[in-house]
């Protein structure tokens, strides 16, 4: 019975996460049809509004509404968060599944490159990986094209390696297959969900770390419009303007939420 209810609940749990994500993803496109004003225009005789008439989630301190705002920095953390995902998911892919089934000198160098900087704090390394190549958009790129394929390089490795021996990789050898084609006829399709599952929950923690640049003002500059920025200007008005950073926070929440579920839905309908 629990076997015919895993699927079922996967499959519920995925779909909850893909429509609370499409939810979000369409808000953000749709943000210049939607929002009634410019998320960067200001109107100083209507500052630090509270949620309400024209002004859904209110107005901060310069009379900027914070309904186009939270919209506008949705457009550019969701956009830097999936770009910056594809060099690296690609990367780390290619690269621990080569390490994985070649073993030898080539899984010795990724295995030690992976457990290396693995070892380090991610954060803090993501952090000093971004002072160095300076604030802005470009160096978040940066930043994650160097480190941010070290997990999945790490996943596809064990995978692999796993399948190495494997009874029907061994006949694909004996039939006279290549090693590229055992590599992704073979190999790849079983490799990918665990990859894809493991991309979700990378996404969640990548947008966590985006606002993080963006409070600390190493990320996305002004006048951009950015969750973490919103937050770090807003926590001077929490007891006066609370809707300033909460509303921005709790879009950061929604979203890692939305990922997690999908992430979760996916890993329980694949180990079916």
């Amino acid at each position: 019975m629990r076997q015919l209810k895993r699927p079922r609940r996967g499959a519920l749990t995925l779909g909850v996460g893909l429509a609370m994500m499409l939810v979000m993803i369409a808000l953000a496109l749709l943000a210049p049809v939607i929002c009634r004003f410019d998320p960067l225009e200001q109107d100083l005789y209507a500052f630090l509004r509270p949620p309400g008439g024209l002004h859904p989630f209110g107005t901060d301190q310069l009379g900027r509404d914070m309904f186009s705002r939270v919209l506008y920095a949705a457009r550019t953390d969701l956009r830097i968060m999936a770009l910056a995902e594809i060099a690296p998911f690609l990367t780390g892919l290619f690269l621990g599944m080569i390490a994985g089934y070649y073993g030898g000198w080539v899984e010795w160098a990724v295995t030690l490159a992976t457990d290396t900087f693995i070892a380090f704090p991610y954060y803090l390394l993501v952090i000093v990986v971004a002072f160095a190549t300076g604030a802005g958009v470009h160096g978040i790129y940066i930043t994650f094209m160097l480190v941010g394929w070290l997990l999945y390089a790490r996943v596809a490795r064990g995978a692999t390696a796993s399948l190495r021996e494997s009874e029907w990789l061994q006949s694909a050898r004996l039939m006279g297959y290549s090693d590229w084609r055992i590599i992704w006829r073979e190999l790849f399709p079983n490799v990918l969900p665990q990859a894809v599952v493991v991309l979700m929950t990378d996404m969640a923690g990548l947008l966590v770390i985006i606002v993080t640049l963006g409070y600390l003002g190493i990320g996305v500059t002004q006048p951009t419009p950015d969750w973490g920025t919103m937050i770090a200007e807003g926590q001077n008005f929490m007891t006066t303007a609370w809707w300033l950073s909460v509303i921005p926070g709790l879009m950061v929440v929604y979203t890692g939420i939305a990922l997690s579920f999908i992430g979760d839905g996916l890993a329980e309908i694949w180990e079916n």
